[in-house]
């Protein structure tokens, strides 16, 4: 089993990648190979509607496009499992998920039928990071989270969403003009939350690693 663990955050050691980083403990721990990339170290753009994926004859789930993505979708298309993680900013997952997503979706959407053309099964799962607090998430996130997390359909595996809620944004408030936060909440969400969310990211890495 391989299991391909992406990280859309451009900070590499905080709460996304600390959750990516436990799911990636929780796939090897079911003796899954894993691969660990952080999307920001990477040089790409979303889709740039080249088409060569559409020529008649060309490889099918295959991104042509010469930029340092296109070999990461044919590793993401060969694995048994891929996990995302992303923060909320403004609402939504970051630009590079957004690329990640447009390049991998389009490569593999038969323009006959509308269809796909992977035909294999990767397992998804992913996980959301933010620093609203979970009845905010509940009502006004998750459902955007689980409509986004139906569009990896394509990829006939099983699909699963962690949520990391009120998170803490930074070691040390007093460095930072962030008045409008309670410092003493956010480090006993830290203590006493955060820990129960590494477990099920740990879980579901576990869970979606083991499946075939």
């Amino acid at each position: 089993m391989k299991t391909i663990i992406l990280n859309g955050s451009p900070r590499k050691n905080w709460n996304t990648a600390m959750m990516l980083k436990a799911a990636q403990e929780g796939a090897a721990s079911v003796g899954a190979e894993t691969e660990y990339i952080d999307l920001f170290d990477l040089s790409y753009t979303g889709c740039r509607s080249c088409l060569l994926c559409k020529r008649k004859g060309a490889e099918r789930c295959k991104c042509f496009w010469k930029d340092d993505l296109s070999p990461v979708i044919d590793r993401i298309f060969a694995a048994d499992a891929l996990i995302i993680g992303s923060p909320i900013y403004l609402g939504d997952i970051t630009s590079q998920v957004h690329g990640l997503m447009e390049r991998l979706h389009f490569c593999s959407l038969s323009y006959d039928d509308y269809a796909s053309y992977f035909t294999g099964k990767v397992n998804v799962g992913l996980v959301f990071t933010m620093n609203a607090p979970k009845p905010f998430f509940d009502a006004r996130y998750r459902a955007d989270c689980e409509a986004l997390a139906g569009t990896f359909g394509f990829l006939n595996g099983a699909v699963e969403i962690c949520e990391s809620c009120d998170t803490l944004q930074v070691s040390d408030y007093s460095k930072f003009s962030m008045a409008g936060f309670d410092e003493a909440h956010k480090k006993a969400q830290r203590e006493q939350q955060f820990p129960k969310d590494l477990e099920r990211a740990f879980q579901m890495g576990a869970r979606l690693s083991a499946q075939k």
